[in-house]
């Protein structure tokens, strides 16, 4: 699960598709529905994406706010995110979202009573496990006792198998606590990873998922979990070099294009009908969109229980934007503790901010509580833990506050959500899905998006009897 690609970007010749290359359609061009797409057309096949936004890439997309390109959202990936490395190279990307040489994760404490304390949660060249024992044995934020029972608790989750269904079935937090594992050493440590990575707190988290995520991130390889992120706008990459790749691999896409219907043609293949009235004839479809558009275009019988998409939940994702007159922060991110801030970046030079000011985004996942506060009560609570965390802020001008909400941003990952995710393949031969929410074995991050991109596209190659290199084979 955590082989590297190789080094530098693919060679993919361009391809003229003949009459008997076989016609596939791919609905949604989130980031799922681009790899489908990319990957049908790289094994011979004409292929036509269709999107019904403007855009390219799905709930990971830039905007512009005046003179600033915006992020909906921060998003990040991990060394051990293959399938999201493949597809940066397939697009001609990964320099523009570097990774770091070794994670490095500062973690400030500003509900001390003695102060601010600011620890790091860093890796050394070290084998597995022993590639984080130096920084959890100086982490200031857990006592002597809490920090050797994580190592303990680590022990224990990396005998788990994440893909026992047993483990749907649990809450990490249960786990966790039968572990050993304090209130405040699951604030300090697993939420502070967990909720990032899942979108939820540990009582409201899958132990399968969150074993995988840990194990895969944490307890895999030593640099599995160093960090990268865009340093331009995700546009940038997700649509702009998206678009330019899928141009140069042939695929005709439509934006604006919403889909209303599927169904069987008279020639024994499929039939895909768009909000304007064009009827598209396919050998195959990959439905790439979310679980409740989906639900709504399945032919009937092609899955069993088709009703369960519909219990697949979802959780929100809240980012608050303020733009100082300064600069308050010298690190590219942290994360804080004490505070209801989780996460900041600093996307100053992404956005193309320009006059000496400083561009901070505040990420809050698991932001259920929040997501339908007015701009004017977030402004209140946020602006003053800033302060608290950034003593620079104190006396700096706000240029511009604003805030992304993300209502449906991922599926939740609750306790038996693995049981309702369904696998690529339909009963109907030649109708496939993908999506983050479907049966990835991840949870709902741009890795499992691409990776069932990938599984979608393979089903397809082989239902139709073509040779098929998967890019990462243990994603099949």
């Amino acid at each position: 699960m955590t082989r590297g690609t190789t080094g530098g970007r693919p060679t993919v010749p361009a391809r003229s598709p003949g009459p008997a290359a076989g016609h596939a359609v791919v609905v949604g061009g989130g980031l799922a529905g681009v790899t489908a797409a990319l990957q049908l057309a790289d094994a011979g096949m004409r292929v036509t994406l269709l999107e019904g936004r403007p855009r390219l890439g799905g709930l990971a997309f830039s905007f512009r706010r005046g003179e600033l390109t915006v992020d909906n959202g921060q998003h990040v990936y991990l060394r051990c995110c293959t399938a999201y490395r493949w597809f940066l190279d397939r697009v001609e990307g990964a320099g523009l979202a570097p990774l770091q040489s070794r994670l490095d994760v500062p973690v400030l404490d500003v509900g001390r009573p003695a102060g601010p304390r600011l620890g790091r949660l860093r890796r050394t060249a070290l084998p597995v496990p022993l590639h984080l024992a130096a920084s959890l044995a100086t982490y200031p934020h857990l006592s002597l006792a809490e920090r050797a029972s994580v190592g303990r608790a680590a022990l224990a989750l990396k005998k788990l198998d994440p893909a026992d269904p047993a483990l749907d079935g649990v809450d990490f937090a249960t786990w966790l606590g039968r572990h050993g594992q304090s209130p405040r050493t699951i604030e300090a440590l697993w939420d502070l990873v967990g909720v990032a990575t899942l979108n939820a707190t540990a009582p409201d988290a899958s132990l399968g998922l969150a074993a995988m995520v840990f194990k895969t991130g944490l307890l895999s390889e030593p640099g599995a979990a160093d960090i990268g992120w865009a340093h331009v706008p995700l546009g940038d990459l997700h649509d702009t070099l998206a678009r330019k790749a899928l141009d140069s691999a042939g695929v005709r896409t439509g934006l604006r294009t919403r889909v209303s219907s599927i169904s069987r043609s008279v020639s024994g293949g499929w039939s895909v009908g768009t909000g304007g009235g064009e009827r598209i004839e396919a050998d195959a479809v990959v439905l790439a969109v979310p679980q409740r558009e989906t639900h709504a275009l399945l032919p009937e019988g092609v899955i069993d229980d088709p009703g369960r998409l519909l219990d697949i939940g979802t959780a929100p994702i809240l980012n608050v934007h303020v733009v100082y007159d300064r600069k308050v922060l010298r690190r590219p991110f942290f994360a804080a503790l004490g505070s209801p801030v989780q996460w900041v970046f600093d996307r100053t030079e992404s956005s193309g901010l320009e006059g000496g000011g400083q561009y901070l985004a505040v990420s809050q996942s698991a932001a259920r509580g929040e997501i339908d506060a007015p701009v004017a009560e977030l402004r209140a609570r946020y602006l003053p833990e800033l302060e608290r965390l950034l003593p620079a802020a104190r006396g700096a001008g706000v240029r511009d506050f604003f805030v992304t909400r993300e209502r449906t941003a991922t599926f939740a990952p609750t306790p038996g959500v693995g049981r309702l995710r369904p696998g690529a393949r339909t009963h109907a031969p030649g109708l496939y899905l993908a999506g983050a929410w479907t049966a990835t074995g991840w949870p709902a991050t741009m890795e499992g998006a691409v990776r069932s991109g990938m599984t979608a596209a393979g089903a397809a190659l082989r239902e139709l009897g073509r040779v098929h290199e998967h890019p990462l084979q243990e994603a099949v």
